[in-house]
């Protein structure tokens, strides 16, 4: 794979690249709707395909935050079209690398020394690069390591990054009023804290340490005297990441195994932390010989405040949803209803969250559920594209809901979706045995 020298850090240059994507995309339409008046049976599967692959060329080059909406964006497989979701899981782990120069450069930068100067062998290629930083292989004292650099310009282009994806994203989802602003701001303070590597790695032994106990559940060890800000240390994992393993596994209990680490590592994080693990897409998590889960990435770790937790998870309560009043109490604390609302979008909008609700809290009603289910998601699927046609949806405020959704409903979404993948059969209740009072 051709590697990267240089990567656009300014606001014109990072803007430049996208208008030329822009261009590209209208020209795929122009072919298209060409095509469609000769042949007007023809599908829209080519003019996704060719978007996607404009669309992920365009970002791959630019990485940060603009990389990381697609990769983000790919773990929805309702959402987009399969071309999409195929396409940007590249930025999961497969995107073009830094040159052995700028790799070199950043050592020198971050750590004072050139790498062949910190360990006993370093390989100049990656072995795998994302859409924030790349890693490479070590060794050091006898010890396999993994070295994960980041590129550089990330942190001071997602301001910008955003700036320009902003008017598409009030656009797309209807924000209506100033404080649409306080999504943004969400986002762009995430995805600074993922380029902050000392808050990475401090997260990381924390978590480690919290989740020992839960079985068949892996960690890599870090070492902070040889990272810094933009470059993390930590042991080697051997494995396969997630995806690449669900795409052979025939052996069904091994899938139900990972599947309830996975579910207890979350629901753990989730009832006993108030934090989480917020970016559970299948690069983020390896699965080695033994069939033990690794997770290996903890720059995104949402915290869970007690006013956003305690409503959020009451409304996973059947005696709530069939409870109006109640209902309606916690709506409104969780700012999912304003107090500015009229009659008909207090009706409407309890009545959209009811159904969504009794659906996507499916799980928590038993002892046990079974991931594998396709009606399930068949029923999500059904219902996210009832209501992305629903005209008077569109037409009314879209800003809904706490900033904290954001990210804990994007954890859920990514969860469920992994354990999908894994075809998981869950204990539902599992996870308790690790709580401490």
């Amino acid at each position: 794979m051709k590697t990267l020298d240089k990567i656009p850090v300014n606001k014109i240059e990072r803007a430049g690249q996208l208008v030329k994507t822009g261009i590209k995309v209208g020209g795929n339409y122009i072919a298209y709707y060409g095509e469609k008046i000769v042949n007007p049976s023809l599908t829209k599967e080519k003019l996704n395909e060719n978007n996607a692959e404009d669309i992920y060329d365009g970002l791959k080059n630019l990485k940060g935050s603009a990389l990381k909406v697609a990769q983000m964006l790919s773990m929805d497989k309702n959402i987009m079209p399969r071309a999409y979701v195929e396409k940007f899981s590249l930025a999961q782990f497969s995107v073009p690398p830094l040159s052995a120069p700028l790799v070199r450069k950043t050592f020198k930068k971050y750590l004072g020394m050139f790498p062949e100067e910190i360990y006993d062998s370093f390989t100049a290629d990656s072995v795998n690069a994302a859409s924030i930083g790349q890693v490479h292989q070590a060794t050091k004292d006898g010890k396999k390591l993994a070295v994960k650099i980041q590129y550089p310009g990330v942190a001071e282009s997602i301001s910008s990054d955003l700036a320009i994806v902003k008017p598409f994203a009030v656009k797309m989802f209807n924000l209506q009023g100033k404080d649409s602003e306080r999504y943004f701001k969400e986002v762009e303070n995430k995805l600074l804290e993922e380029t902050d590597y000392e808050l990475e790695l401090s997260q990381g032994v924390a978590i480690a340490e919290a989740c020992s106990e839960i079985t068949n559940l892996k960690f890599p060890k870090y070492y902070p005297e040889l990272s810094s800000k933009k470059i993390i240390t930590m042991d080697w994992m051997d494995g396969e990441h997630l995806s690449e393993f669900t795409a052979h596994n025939e052996d069904r209990a091994k899938g139900d195994r990972l599947g309830q680490a996975l579910w207890d590592f979350y629901m753990f994080q989730m009832h006993q932390l108030r934090q989480v693990h917020a970016d559970p897409h299948p690069g983020n998590f390896l699965i080695d010989k033994d069939g033990n889960l690794i997770a290996i990435d903890f720059g995104c770790i949402k915290q869970v405040p007690e006013d956003f937790y305690i409503p959020y998870f009451e409304l996973a309560r059947p005696e709530i949803m069939d409870n109006q009043e109640l209902f309606l109490e916690k709506l409104y604390a969780l700012e999912i209803l304003r107090h500015d609302d009229t009659k008909e979008e207090v009706a409407y909008f309890s009545e959209l969250f009811n159904q969504l609700l009794r659906l996507f809290t499916r799980p928590y009603q038993t002892d046990a559920f079974d991931f594998s289910d396709e009606a399930f998601f068949g029923e999500m699927a059904q219902l996210s594209e009832e209501y992305s046609k629903d005209s008077k949806l569109r037409k009314m405020n879209g800003n809904r809901g706490s900033k904290h959704f954001l990210y804990i409903n994007r954890t859920f979404f990514g969860l469920y979706s992994l354990l999908h993948d894994l075809k998981a059969r869950i204990d539902t209740e599992n996870y308790k045995k690790y709580m401490k009072n």
